[in-house]
């Protein structure tokens, strides 16, 4: 089917007035997201999945139920009770999305942990949830074993795939032994759903206690960054891992909200591959990450050259995605790339539109992207840029990007989370003025303009002074990127004893350049062409790939601390001569 193109206006108020909240007392994830399908449309493909291998299989709703029934039999025999945390440590798979849905039946709540973790990474998550039980796949089995001796709350090991024999009981032999039918417990919206620790990129990681209601505040944003998402014939895919809030939150629970498809897609990102995934399922809606673009825009320049596309929405989020990518997704995919902000205690709360839909039915206005911003307040979310005592700061001057309470009608939002996992300390910090009606501060640096758009300049603690400057790093980084040489980039300052720190960029290379000393002049007058005198970077690294968090975000804290130390060390006896 075909969609016309939204009208170029602005329907943003609007939706704003129109919008209002509709949260039952009760509410249960898993019962939204598969046993009303299971009985409306159980033939229906819920997963598609695929491997690097190129192997194929397909899930329906009702399946999923059935397979998710059996696990929570499973579970309860051993010893998951209401409000039990259970890790699930697998990749995009069908046994992921089967034990979530059980989980979130049971009462119990969710702990899903990235299949990259460490041993160290899983035993402090593990440890610090208290979690029972573990569902692991060959993927991460030998770092969970490995963490286990740490964890002493942790009963059993349930092994999936590849991982049989390697864990307490196998996943085939415990599901075989449990009726395909299973009594859901009920739950309170407010009740916990989820645990999900922060990537750390600022310190410790902590854990994000999300309600079964925070899917409803969810998908405001979720539909208008998909351009109206659902459309009947819709199949959404996200190389987003979804052990993190950008997999799970913005892609599988969603998709599966609404009756769609997802793709599940088991192997590393390639940009070649993500192109050809597209392109086989026929892929029409998706999230991709600013580093992943940034890939595909290196890689394959111009892709609807040799990949015929479908795409109708692209949702980007996690770093600045940069008029570079912006310009490329709008001429090369033949799609205006929707930003999107938003972090796991209160998630998609900014961000763009291109169309939506009347209580008509018909196609009007969602509201104009405009390049390098993150875009608009969400309906549903207030959203402000606030001073460090709390107050709104006038339009164009930088601050703390926070979320309200109540939204813009009186009425509570229910995107919030619950609170950090034993540490109220930390919960309370988050928060700006009176508990019934604060603001909750996302620690992130933006200006508002006078239209409501949002311009991010980095997290808090990124955004630094040089030469009396105040430098955003992702404006410079967006600069760098729109050369050809360049990557990806990252920008901190440099410690400086005459002008206290100078602004320094990490560089890593497109193929087929080289880091020389020509390449470094070059590409500081490509800045100082664009930006101000102040920005471009005074000394640029060249670096083999930036530290990333497993969410796809730049660590800049650890070059940041890395200059630092270099700058504390005793110089060499070349140095000093």
């Amino acid at each position: 089917m075909t969609h016309p193109p939204a009208p170029a206006a602005d329907h943003h108020a609007t939706l704003h007035a129109q919008f209002r909240w509709q949260v039952p007392a009760q509410f249960n994830i898993a019962q939204a997201c598969c046993a009303r399908w299971a009985r409306q449309t159980p033939e229906a493909i819920a997963i598609r999945w695929q491997n690097e291998r190129g192997e194929r299989a397909d899930l329906r709703y009702g399946e999923l139920q059935r397979q998710a029934n059996r696990l929570a039999h499973a579970l309860q025999r051993l010893g998951v009770q209401r409000g039990d945390r259970v890790a699930i440590v697998m990749p995009q798979r069908f046994e992921t999305a089967i034990a979530h849905m059980a989980v979130y039946q049971l009462g119990a709540v969710a702990m899903p942990l990235s299949m990259l973790f460490g041993p160290d990474a899983l035993a402090y998550r593990l440890q610090d949830s208290q979690a029972r039980v573990a569902i692991v796949d060959e993927s991460a089995i030998a770092n969970l074993r490995a963490a286990r001796a740490e964890c002493p709350a942790l009963a059993c090991l349930v092994a999936v795939g590849a991982a049989a024999g390697q864990g307490d009981a196998d996943w085939p032999a415990l599901l075989a032994a449990a009726p395909d039918t299973h009594d859901p417990v009920l739950t309170g919206a407010d009740d916990p759903a989820v645990l999900i620790y922060t990537s750390g990129t600022t310190g410790p990681p902590k854990g994000a206690l999300i309600p079964h209601r925070a899917l409803i505040g969810n998908l405001s944003g979720f539909v208008c960054s998909q351009n109206w998402f659902p459309q009947d014939d819709a199949v959404f895919w996200s190389p987003a891992d979804w052990a993190w809030t950008g997999g799970l939150m913005d892609a599988l629970l969603p998709t599966l909200y609404f009756g769609r498809e997802i793709v599940a897609y088991q192997g590393r990102f390639d940009p070649e591959a993500a192109l050809a995934l597209m392109q086989a399922h026929r892929v029409t809606h998706t999230f991709l990450f600013p580093t992943a673009l940034k890939a595909m825009m290196k890689a394959v320049p111009h892709p609807r050259d040799r990949h015929t596309l479908t795409l109708r929405a692209i949702m980007s989020a996690g770093e600045a995605v940069g008029d570079a990518v912006f310009d490329w997704c709008r001429h090369e995919l033949g799609v205006v790339v929707n930003e999107m902000f938003g972090q796991t205690e209160i998630n998609y709360i900014v961000g763009n539109c291109q169309r939506s839909v009347d209580a008509a039915g018909r196609v009007v206005p969602g509201w104009p992207a405009r390049p390098g911003s993150m875009g608009r307040a969400y309906p549903g979310h207030r959203v402000a840029v606030i001073d460090d005592e709390g107050r709104e700061c006038p339009r164009g001057t930088p601050g703390d990007v926070a979320l309200h309470r109540l939204d813009v009608h009186g009425e509570p939002d229910p995107v919030f989370f619950l609170g950090y996992w034993r540490n109220e300390g930390a919960t309370r910090a988050k928060f700006t003025g009176d508990p019934a009606a604060s603001w909750c501060r996302t620690g992130d640096t933006a200006v508002m303009d006078e239209d409501g758009y949002l311009w991010y300049q980095g997290r808090s603690d990124d955004v630094f002074k040089a030469a009396g400057y105040r430098i955003g790093p992702s404006e410079v980084e967006n600069c760098l990127v729109k050369h050809p040489a360049v990557a990806n980039a990252a920008v901190v300052p440099k410690p400086d004893a005459q002008r206290g720190a100078v602004v320094k960029a990490y560089v890593v290379l497109a193929p087929g350049f080289r880091g020389d000393e020509a390449l470094v002049q070059a590409l500081q007058q490509h800045v100082k062409g664009r930006l101000a005198p102040y920005e471009y970077p005074k000394d640029i690294e060249f670096i083999d790939a930036l530290p990333m968090t497993t969410t796809g975000k730049v660590q800049r804290r650890v070059l940041r601390l890395q200059e630092e130390a270099r700058a504390a060390a005793p110089a060499s006896p070349t140095e000093r001569t």
